[in-house]
């Protein structure tokens, strides 16, 4: 039976601003606009099918396909004569030429007493291969489109065209608000598939919450067996989705492509990711990097302390594109010669020491939005304090602000192995790494997979209290 996971706040966001249409017909500007953004296979067009599916008005749902000006005006037609939109036979009838023409055509078939919705997803297509589109958009909203109450729904997986889209500087500046789609949230995973919360955060960090890969993880499977299951067909989501994401956003010859493997291999300082990817120049390393954060593939990040640092480093952002350039990328060729059993047993042998690192900015993450609990205060910054030569290195910095804060609110260590808890000797080695910090009694915190063994922290977190962050009723941390 057909069951749609999580969205709850996307789904409410989009139902209240169709009221927001509803409530204005018969008002000068009834329209309401959307720019959602998020990136590739993460669920976008389900969504909207989803909210399509729950309003249950009228409605037209394009999508470009990036083809030449003319080929995708066609598309548009097609899709028209196939929506629910009373009116559209008279589209037919018409026959635009013109995207400007269409855009007025379009205007004039909506309904005038009643909200519509209308969806143009991939609009980066449309920008890059239509001369003039956001122009022509921004005219046609002003003029046509606006007047109507319709809720119009941009979509697009090109996370900084879309952005672009919205800038001071671009003609459709303002016109419409904003909405971010991310994965789905490890509290949605354990949901959909029926994982305990330890297991949860571990499904997160192999599908990257991405739909199309957690559909083929069979409900109340564990890892080991969705692992095995997808490294022996070659086709699985779990396999293909990042080589199709990578060559949407980066064509072959891209040097983004060899820097983002360098970091998915594990590199995480800028000299060390130059020399594995082949030694390239400082430029065009800081380009590439540039590009990479620019798209939200890579992060950034510096230090989190009371004084300024230069040590930055760098991650793979999504959590399934990191597990796929470290465990299956390399490996593609004894998977296809369906040796994936090779893989699976090197998987094994490296899960732990992998996962230890990996799980540390989703752990942040997640105790960010429990936050306050435990006698902790919120913390507006959750991040991570390390030096150039690691012989201090805190997982968990709460801060006032980031990276160069005012105030720390607590120090803290995860520890995310399942028999080993939290003991005396890691409490030891926290109080070491604070006094190399601060002076200060600053609150110490531990994070724990199996739980904690001693006394003398100002709190202690579980995958359970982690969890409660990511769901609609949240809970409290552990004291």
């Amino acid at each position: 039976m057909y069951r749609f996971i999580g969205r709850d706040r996307e789904l409410r966001t989009l139902r209240n601003t169709l009221d927001e249409v509803r409530d204005a017909v018969g008002a000068p500007r009834p329209g309401q606009c959307v720019l959602m953004r998020g990136r590739r296979r993460v669920g976008k067009s389900t969504l909207v099918e989803e909210f399509l599916r729950q309003a249950a008005v009228p409605h037209l749902f394009f999508t470009a396909g990036g083809g030449t000006a003319e080929d995708e005006l066609a598309e548009l037609l097609d899709a028209v004569a196939e929506s629910s939109l009373p009116n559209r036979s008279l589209f037919a009838e018409e026959a635009p030429s013109r995207w400007n023409a269409a855009f007025r055509l379009l205007a004039e078939i909506l309904p005038d007493d009643a909200p519509s919705v209308v969806v143009i997803d991939e609009v980066p297509y449309l920008m890059e291969r239509v001369d003039a589109f956001e122009g022509m958009l921004q005219r046609a909203w002003d003029r046509w489109l606006g007047t109507k109450p319709v809720l119009l729904l941009l979509v697009g997986s090109d996370l900084s065209m879309m952005a672009a889209l919205n800038a001071y500087d671009r003609p459709f500046h303002q016109r419409g608000r904003e909405m971010v789609v991310g994965p789905l949230n490890p509290a949605d995973l354990g949901e959909m598939l029926d994982l305990a919360p330890a297991d949860a955060f571990d499904a997160a960090l192999i599908t990257g919450g991405l739909p199309l890969i957690c559909r083929e993880w069979r409900p109340g499977a564990s890892m080991w067996e969705f692992l095995a299951a997808a490294l022996e067909n070659p086709i699985s989501a779990l396999l293909v989705s990042a080589e199709r994401s990578l060559a949407a956003e980066f064509p072959p010859q891209a040097m983004g492509r060899e820097v983002l493997r360098a970091i998915g291999a594990g590199e995480r300082t800028f000299t060390n990711i130059a020399r594995a990817a082949g030694g390239i120049a400082h430029s065009s390393l800081s380009r590439a990097t540039d590009l990479l954060i620019g798209k939200g593939v890579v992060a950034a990040e510096l230090p989190l302390s009371t004084h300024p640092s230069k040590e930055r480093r760098y991650r793979v952002a999504d959590p399934y594109l990191r597990f796929w350039l470290t465990f299956l990328d390399p490996h593609m060729a004894e998977i296809e010669r369906m040796r994936g059993d090779l893989t699976l047993d090197r998987l094994r042998g490296q899960w732990t020491a992998w996962r230890g690192r990996a799980v540390e900015p989703l752990i942040r993450e997640s105790l960010a939005r429990i936050l306050p609990a435990g006698g902790l205060p919120a913390a507006p910054a959750v991040g991570a304090y390390w030096t150039r030569s690691n012989d201090v290195e805190i997982d968990l910095v709460g801060a006032d602000r980031q990276p160069v804060a005012k105030k720390l609110l607590f120090l803290g260590s995860i520890k995310w192995l399942e028999t080993s808890p939290f003991d005396a000797h890691d409490l030891a080695a926290l109080h070491k790494h604070r006094a190399a910090l601060t002076t200060e009694a600053v609150p110490l915190i531990a994070v724990s997979r199996s739980g904690t063994t001693c006394s003398g922290l100002q709190a202690n977190f579980g995958p359970e209290d982690l969890l409660a962050g990511w769901r609609p009723q949240r809970g409290t941390g552990a004291a």
